[in-house]
């Protein structure tokens, strides 16, 4: 049985990446490594820090120990960190959001890029431009900060204002973009109101797991080493 080991800053969406591994890799064998203090380091800092950077490392090349085949990061504010970790392991390491970004590249020239955490901001842009290079080509990127949302959701606990809120933004968005990319897993709470928008609006946890089966399948490489 394959074996991969998931890369969580939060429990916030853990249950729901468990779902789609249960119904996309149900014969892999999935791990979920946690450690909260993680984000919160990034956000007070409003930058991935070397610390995070060691310990997102550190994990990575522990999960390798466990004999997984391959490695999944669940945060897009970390994500940068990967890069890092990928020099140290012989097995694959995905993010999360790297399937969306390529697919946010294939459907259109500008996109929007939301977020509710200002340290994701930066780092799914600039994933979305690479993924654009890759492709060899020209997008416009723009990025959308829905300032407090996250807070009103994990803090307060409020899923239907934090969702209210991002989706007011999403309106604002379609109406010049091609395609809306929401560039974090714990925005995932939108899913059930996304078909009501005419233009595409992506989210990462589904599109990722789908990218861990494509690379198991040998479909693809896991990474962009």
């Amino acid at each position: 049985m394959k074996q991969i080991a998931i890369i969580h800053t939060s429990f916030v969406s853990l249950n729901d990446l468990k779902a789609f591994c249960a119904e996309i890799i149900p014969d892999v064998k999935v791990w979920n490594i946690v450690d909260d203090s993680l984000l919160p380091e990034v956000i007070a800092a409003g930058h991935l820090t070397a610390g995070v950077t060691r310990r997102v490392c550190a994990y990575a090349v522990e999960a390798q120990s466990l004999g997984v085949d391959f490695i999944l990061n669940q945060c897009s504010s970390v994500g940068e960190a990967v890069d890092v970790a990928r020099r140290m392991l012989d097995i694959p390491y995905l993010k999360i959001d790297e399937p969306m970004a390529r697919e946010a590249v294939r459907l259109g020239s500008k996109i929007s890029v939301i977020a509710t955490v200002p340290t994701t901001l930066g780092p799914s842009s600039r994933l979305v431009e690479s993924a654009a290079r890759e492709a060899k080509k020209t997008v416009e990127v723009k990025q959308v900060l829905c300032e407090g949302a996250f807070d009103v959701l994990v803090r307060e606990g409020n899923k239907e204002k934090h969702n209210a809120m991002v989706l007011d933004r999403i309106k604002t968005e379609e109406k010049t973009a091609d395609v809306i990319v929401l560039a974090q897993g714990s925005m995932l709470a939108l899913l059930p109101y996304l078909s009501e928008f005419k233009k595409p609006v992506l989210t990462s946890p589904r599109l990722g797991i789908e990218g861990v089966r494509s690379a198991i399948d040998g479909h693809g490489n896991g990474s962009r080493r």
